[in-house]
């Protein structure tokens, strides 16, 4: 059973691999140009318990409502579906679910003579993906925590006038050469297990949340459109620098207009061409949170297009926020717009109670004011790109980004390999495409804990990191360790050296007098052979909220502040230190398993957002970290 249903699965993924990044992902906007249709609420949800989970698409469940080949419940999205029914099997499903949305459309869209396309866009579905309109099939992808999308204008002339039927199958299966990687494990053992009983092994320490995780939308624009925009900033003296590119389809002759307009709306520069650089005198920089009195201003670029096809004139316009800032290494500092800045901030995760990873707006903005108030200026993406949405409030907030792609869990030589790793160089062309104009991204980072001391994963690291210079040559890439500083064979090409440790933790439970010297011990030895800036990317002791013990004991809110007071004391002491993010912001989901109650508790938060004491020793040091500083008012 394992190698038919596993054929089955390769099968769809092998189908995914020609997929070309050719064309920009601007984010659906609405403009004078381009309407939008949400079409987050209840869909129609199933999943394929079948043996092989293949029994949708040998019966095509596609071609017609899905209601009509078999029962039918209520889901919502985005959410994940994990946690939204009292059905266990549901909870740790494993295979293809089926989600089915009908909407009617505006005529318009669908007129015959409409010279519009409309596009249907997926910010998100885990972990791989196909999409039918009206029974035909439009695209798959592979991938759970980035966007993707596809035309469907010609599909919905030909059904004018009656419902729209989008179906989408998602499929959660993670195997050695999917990121994040896993393993399916066929349990033979009939005395012990019923017959093609099977489980997902997976080596990362959070729940795999499956299903639509972002909005689904409709977009409309011109036939003629713009399609991508780069930008890169840079200052002189008191004048900012915009850099910019403009992306046409659908037309070799076209005028354009670029136009900066600042927060009151008063035009700061313009511009004719489709690239060029926009020169800002007096510019109002982009800062960090807490590094000036105004942070996180941003600009926007209006483009606009004019261009003549048979019916006439076509007009686009697309309107990007942009913030002028530079990033830098020089020696041991990390530099924005030519100032040190430290990372003093968090690890977060995308989870909460019954939507699991579902995009969920009180949530963010919840988040965010947690943010503010604990004086963090930075947070790390782990350990996959975030939604959107959440990346939008860090431009608009000043909150600095560590953007991590996918790549959690490769700890098998088996993941190393070449058809890994041309996946690995589709997500992150995929993420520096989506999150490229972001000023709030200062660092990519390709991996977390990987075993790097694997011989293979020189050439891997070298591959994906120098590719993704390739890409993004303005922002320093990194990656997450946890290897012996020796034996790293990934170290030696990283811009900034990030490393997790759990001393008196994983390490010498219970031992706080351990911390200082062995914490003292890995900076020392990591700067010694590399020489570059270092950032403490994780530390942390799990804490049961109200448990409380004199003399300090393992789980207890006294434990968890003592450890970070070990760690502090430390940092404070090492120049070449250049940020601390603690791990985690907030408790959160994992397997189960005897060494989790619940979840991971190394919160400093609850998973409901309540503070543990942790919370407020964090707030004192941010605050005294950033007014140190000098730089804020």
């Amino acid at each position: 059973m394992f190698a038919v249903w596993a054929f089955w699965f390769f099968l769809r993924l092998s189908s995914c691999s020609a997929y070309s990044l050719d064309g920009g992902i601007l984010y659906p906007r609405e403009t004078p140009t381009r309407e939008l249709k949400e079409l987050s609420g209840i869909w129609s949800f199933r999943a394929d318990k079948s043996p092989q989970r293949d029994k949708g698409f040998q019966e095509q469940w596609y071609k017609r409502p899905l209601s009509e080949t078999g029962p039918v419940i209520d889901m919502p999205v985005p959410a994940s579906y994990n946690d939204i029914t009292q059905d266990i099997s549901l909870r740790d499903f494993i295979g293809w679910v089926w989600y089915e949305k009908e909407i009617w459309l505006p005529s318009r869209w669908e007129e015959k003579t409409a010279s519009s396309r409309v596009m249907l866009r997926v910010g998100s579905a885990h972990y791989f993906s196909v999409i039918w309109v009206n029974g035909i099939q439009v695209m798959e992808h592979e991938g759970g925590h980035l966007p993707f999308e596809t035309e469907i204008s010609n599909i919905l002339k030909d059904s004018a006038g009656s419902l729209c039927r989008i179906t989408i199958a998602v499929n959660n299966t993670l195997t050695l050469h999917t990121l994040p990687p896993g393993t399916i494990q066929f349990m033979e053992d009939g005395t012990r297990y019923p017959k093609g009983y099977f489980v997902q092994n997976i080596e990362f320490d959070f729940f795999n949340y499956a299903g639509i995780h972002r909005p689904v939308v409709l977009y409309t624009t011109p036939g003629i459109y713009i399609d991508d925009i780069t930008v890169i900033t840079d200052t002189d003296g008191n004048t900012g620098i915009i850099n910019y590119v403009v992306s046409v389809v659908g037309s070799e002759s076209y005028s354009v207009s670029v136009t900066l307009r600042d927060r009151q709306g008063q035009v700061a520069a313009h511009g004719v061409e489709t690239s060029g650089h926009l020169v800002v005198p007096d510019a109002k920089l982009w800062w960090p949170y807490l590094m000036h009195e105004d942070p996180g201003y941003l600009y926007s670029l209006e483009v606009m297009i004019l261009a003549k096809n048979g019916n006439g004139s076509v007009e686009d316009i697309y309107v990007l926020p942009v913030g002028i800032r530079t990033v830098h290494i020089s020696g041991d500092q990390f530099l924005i717009n030519g100032k040190p800045f430290y990372f003093h901030g968090v690890n977060k995760h995308e989870d909460y109670d019954v939507r699991g990873k579902g995009l969920d707006w009180s949530l963010i903005v919840k988040d965010f004011n947690l943010l503010k108030w604990l004086g963090a200026n930075s947070f790390r993406t782990s350990h996959y790109p975030y939604a959107e949405e959440i990346m939008d409030l860090c431009d608009k907030y000043g909150i600095v980004v560590i953007d991590e792609c996918p790549g959690v869990g490769i700890k098998y030589a088996e993941s190393f390999g070449n058809q890994s790793l041309n996946h690995h160089l589709t997500v992150m062309e995929e993420l520096v495409r989506r999150d490229k104009n972001r000023p709030s991204v200062v660092m990519w980072s390709v991996a977390n804990e990987p075993a790097s001391q694997l011989p293979a994963a020189g050439y891997y690291f070298k591959t994906v990191i120098g590719y993704t210079k390739q890409l993004d040559p303005t922002r320093p890439v990194t990656y997450v360790s946890n290897a012996n500083y020796e034996h790293d064979q990934g170290a030696p090409y990283v811009d900034v050296i990030c490393v997790n440790s759990y001393f008196s933790w994983y390490h010498d439970a219970g031992h706080l007098e351990v911390i200082q010297l062995q914490l003292n011990n890995q900076f020392d030895l990591w700067y010694e052979k590399y020489q570059k800036p270092m950032i403490q990317s994780e530390y942390g002791a799990d804490t049961i909220p109200g448990f409380h013990s004199d003399p300090p004991l393992m789980f207890t809110e006294e434990y968890q502040r003592i450890v970070l007071e070990n760690y502090h004391a430390v940092f404070d002491q090492k120049k070449f230190v250049i940020g601390e993010l603690i791990w985690n912001f907030a408790d959160f989901m994992t397997a189960q398993s005897v060494t989790r109650v619940v979840g991971n508790k190394k919160g400093i938060f609850t998973r409901q957002r309540q503070p543990k004491s942790s919370a407020y020793i964090l707030r004192d040091r941010y605050l005294k970290l950033a007014n140190s500083t000098g730089l804020f008012k």
